[in-house]
């Protein structure tokens, strides 16, 4: 099944974005690997349900139900919850108790459900309260700046904050970045060099851990070769 999303960019620099979407029909889509974490908050049946989503480090196959509505919250990686260790949430969720019709229980405070429009507000009284920071060693790491301190710390901070490591994260940056060159035509064999993989097989490996597809599925016809 495929949606149509919508998306904003977020006022807080620890965010990637706000998006909305719904289910038209029943059905099944892949849910790829990601390196960041969100909240979702959904609405089926007339419930409303909040979820904190943790990273991915593989695709699956998801169902999902008809005439849902989600919004989503995408924290930018090194972008963490304190009270909230993200290494358990990695390949899987944490449901929030529900407070009320339009409120949830987070870290032992009753809080009104954001929406897609008033999110930012959501997000800033988070921060206020100490309960969204973001690793300064993991910014620097991504931005590719030096560090003096030890591959063990960086390593221990990486995690603490992505709830993955390192050679996880970019392998599954290098698997996206290579579908995304394969559906805007580039050749399989040109999308394994350019993303330092060593051969076709090396290739069709990640990306049907990462993607959920080989690069034959992903990759237009007339550009598989």
């Amino acid at each position: 099944m495929d949606f149509v999303f919508e998306d904003r960019a977020p006022e807080s620099p620890l965010l990637e974005a706000f998006w909305r979407t719904q289910s038209s029909m029943a059905g099944s889509f892949i849910s790829q690997a990601a390196t960041s974490w969100e909240m979702v908050i959904w609405r089926y049946q007339g419930k409303n349900h909040v979820t904190v989503r943790g990273p991915e480090t593989r695709a699956v196959v998801t169902n999902c139900p008809a005439d849902a509505e989600f919004f989503g919250v995408r924290f930018k990686t090194g972008t963490y919850m304190p009270h909230l260790p993200i290494e358990k949430m990695v390949n899987g969720d944490i449901l929030l108790l529900e407070a009320g019709k339009k409120s949830f229980w987070l870290n032992g405070s009753v809080w009104e459900r954001p929406t897609f429009d008033n999110a930012d507000i959501f997000i800033q009284r988070m921060v206020r309260q100490g309960l969204l920071v973001s690793d300064p060693v993991v910014e620097a790491v991504l931005a590719n700046r030096p560090l003096k301190i030890s591959p063990r710390a960086l390593q221990y901070h990486f995690v603490q904050a992505t709830g993955i490591t390192q050679s996880t994260f970019h392998q599954i940056q290098r698997a996206h970045k290579a579908a995304e060159m394969l559906r805007n035509g580039a050749s399989i064999l040109n999308a394994a060099f350019e993303n330092g993989y060593y051969d076709q097989a090396h290739l069709t490996r990640s990306l049907k851990r990462f993607v959920g597809q080989t690069p034959r599925q992903i990759a237009p016809i007339s550009v598989r070769i």
